[in-house]
């Protein structure tokens, strides 16, 4: 079985390298026949069988349905070197985080094999925590367990701004609880702190070459408090490189369905992210060169985020459906290709570039948009594809705007005052008031 990186190792071994400081260029002879060599990363031969594990509810390598026994399997196939852990048909009930490790492919059973978070819980704390510290107390523990993934929130008591940790129960005496790691943080009563047993179904931190392939993730949102994208999702990435994600349904999170942050080369094709409280697809601050092909946004508040800083990404053959806003692009998230996309019954706006205008360098600058389909975007006033604030060099080229419900006051494109060269090149522009408005420049 090939494993999902093996045509990037192709690459990386058949291009060579390039002499510097020769005047003819020589190029190292491709790697075509590898042996498995310790600390090769790059040429590995295409072995016929790989290591794997499988987790099920029975008949299986490792027999559960809990947390602890897909991270039993993930932590034994990272300690072998990598290879797949196998998730056979069965309902899952997570108490926490499944944390992925680095070569590590986890395939599920599709709709038969379905990972659910249990229900939230949350109370107060009362007792004041320093930032040293590694244990909370809170005024009731029933409902929560040893072992269990939590969320402490407060206000911070020397700004006022937001303090969330995420941490997991590992010790407890009555209601007093030990975590696995030290709060680093001040939690006193008078930010009012709480502890929720809220976390990302599958979780991915400082970790490369990871898969996660064919499988449900139910975020049970309704019996769920909400936790946003910058901290949980059905699958949530922090600080990693070459993710793919393929072929998963991500349903009812009480915040996004996928979301990766400062997470580089993150592949996602063929996900069905749906029925959100957040966002469909969330490539987060400083991600880079994401590709975002072939999936299904719907029902979710944006279908696909641009963060800040996402650069170089392509958003491709994807449906955004029913969302309040199809796509959403904003402050230096520049030089991506959002193409070939079919923007559908956006609630509020279709494609949406977000002002910033806090200086010349923070707009989204040197983004193209093409050959996608925008149908019915927003209220009698909505706006097919609206784009605001400072930012350069954008072009809206071959692209469908329609409207199917009545002109009324309906905009096909806005393109705001402070913009600098916005091109549009050939869109067929259908049933607005307005099939283009051009603010006047400052």
């Amino acid at each position: 079985m090939k494993t999902p990186f093996a045509s990037r190792r192709h690459f990386l071994a058949s291009t060579g390298l390039l002499l510097a400081g020769s005047t003819l260029a020589q190029v190292r002879p491709p790697v075509t026949n590898p042996k498995a060599t310790s600390g090769d990363a790059v040429a590995e031969p295409d072995w016929e069988k790989r290591l794997s594990i499988s987790v099920g509810p029975k008949k299986a390598d490792l027999v559960g349905t809990n947390e602890k026994v897909l991270q039993a399997a993930v932590d034994y196939m990272a300690r072998m070197g990598g290879g797949t852990v196998r998730v056979l048909p069965g309902e899952y009930l997570l108490r926490n985080a499944v944390h992925l490790r680095s070569n590590v492919r986890l395939l599920g059973s599709g709709a038969e094999s379905v990972l659910k978070k249990e229900a939230s819980v949350m109370v107060k704390l009362v007792d004041d925590s320093d930032w040293y510290d590694q244990e909370i107390t809170l005024a009731n523990g029933k409902g929560f367990r040893v072992g269990d993934g939590v969320c402490l929130r407060a206000k911070n008591p020397h700004n006022g701004s937001s303090t969330v940790i995420k941490r997991t129960l590992v010790a407890r005496s009555g209601n007093r609880f030990k975590l696995n790691a030290g709060l680093r943080k001040n939690l006193w009563l008078s930010g009012k702190p709480t502890c929720s047993t809220l976390f990302p179904i599958l979780n991915c931190e400082h970790v490369k070459h990871v898969a996660i392939e064919n499988i449900t993730l139910d975020g049970n949102r309704k019996n769920n408090a909400n936790l946003d994208g910058n901290y949980a999702g059905c699958i949530f990435a922090q600080d990693c490189s070459w993710l793919t994600f393929r072929d998963v349904e991500a349903h009812h999170y009480n915040g996004d369905g996928i979301s990766w942050q400062i997470c580089h080369d993150v592949v996602v094709e063929g996900c069905h992210s749906h029925d959100h409280a957040g966002l469909g697809l969330h490539p987060g601050s400083g991600s880079q060169r994401p590709v975002m092909r072939g999936n299904k946004l719907v029902r979710n508040h944006i279908g696909i985020f641009f963060c800040w800083g996402v650069r170089h990404g392509l958003a491709e053959k994807n449906i955004t459906l029913d969302n309040d806003i199809g796509i959403s692009i904003g402050h230096r998230d520049t030089d991506n290709f959002i193409v070939d996309n079919d923007v559908l019954r956006s609630k509020k706006g279709g494609i949406v570039f977000r002002p910033d205008t806090r200086g010349k360098d923070f707009g989204p600058h040197r983004n193209r948009i093409e050959k996608n389909r925008i149908v019915d975007s927003g209220n009698e006033s909505g706006i097919g594809i609206d784009v605001r604030g400072n930012l350069r060099d954008i072009t809206l080229k071959a692209n469908e705007i329609r409207e199917t419900r009545g002109a009324q006051k309906r905009v096909g494109v806005h393109v705001g005052k402070e913009t600098k060269d916005v091109k549009l090149e050939g869109n067929k522009i259908e049933g607005f008031k307005t099939p283009v408005v051009r603010e006047p420049r400052k």
